[in-house]
């Protein structure tokens, strides 16, 4: 069979691949979080939509490509998720690195159907970018007792110490920190952190997907056009994804869902009110 035989051929099979991705129904599944990261390939980004099912099973929903994780591209993405059949009434749970594109784009399109969950890895990391090397060891250290503390006041009360610190080492690491704050202790709200924080706390979930991705993509040092770039990534989704585990502590799903109904239910009441 000759090269330009496997060619074609392959270009066929990941167009069908590309077409049965981006028209896949969403009804059928009852997806309680939503994972969104990007991928680079050369100058584009690839964001990647990964859902969770209350079953624990994790499912490609789509991705969209674009220069920057921008709010107008991740809402017209989210909609055309929605349009596809993504059920948001009883709520979800959205993790993030932090991009602001990002919360942007799930605040406009999901409203008051959406808890996010900042990435707690993303935000250490970002607080010690801040920080001299001589004190980065410390401080992650610190940093990371303070987020395994499952209790959301004690969490707090910890991290409040640590930023009593960062005080007298560096004020630009202080704002860091402060920056969704709030957001990277939605698990401890939620009175989840011991039976999910260790799937939920991170965006580990959907960086291993990229990871992946990765090892079918990233040695191409030649894309020749949007159509090539997104036929590849599709395919290779649609490939690991009946591989994907189950995420740890998926038996806790439930609590999760009656968890964000009920502070949902709150939001709204004080919303009316």
């Amino acid at each position: 069979m000759s090269p330009s035989t496997v060619s074609r051929r392959f270009i066929k099979a990941s167009e069908e691949k590309l077409k049965d991705l981006f028209e896949r129904r969403l009804d059928g599944y009852e997806i309680v979080c939503l994972l969104l990261d990007g991928k680079y390939f050369q100058s584009d980004e690839m964001i990647i939509a990964l859902g969770i099912t209350m079953e624990g099973e994790k499912i490609i929903l789509g991705f969209v490509q674009s220069a920057t994780e921008n709010s107008v591209v991740c809402r017209e993405f989210l909609d055309e998720l929605l349009a596809r059949g993504l059920k948001i009434n009883e709520g979800i749970l959205c993790i993030i690195d932090g991009s602001k594109g990002l919360r942007k784009g799930i605040e406009d399109t999901f409203g008051g159907y959406a808890l996010v969950q900042r990435c707690q890895w993303h935000k250490r990391e970002n607080v010690l970018k801040y920080l001299p090397k001589g004190k980065q060891s410390v401080i992650r250290k610190k940093l990371q007792k303070a987020y395994e503390e499952p209790v959301y006041e004690v969490a707090t009360r910890e991290l409040l110490k640590v930023k009593e610190e960062l005080h007298l080492i560096n004020q630009s690491a202080v704002k860091s920190l402060e920056e969704g704050f709030e957001e990277t202790l939605t698990l401890h709200k939620l009175g989840l952190f011991n039976e999910l924080g260790i799937s939920l706390k991170t965006t580990n979930c959907i960086e291993s997907v990229m990871a992946r991705i990765g090892e079918k993509t990233d040695k191409v040092d030649y894309w020749k056009n949007s159509n090539q770039k997104q036929r590849w990534l599709a395919t290779a989704l649609l490939d690991l994804e009946p591989r994907l585990r189950k995420i740890k502590g998926h038996r806790y799903l439930y609590l999760l869902r009656l968890a964000l109904k009920k502070k949902l239910g709150l939001l709204i009441e004080r919303r009316v009110a």
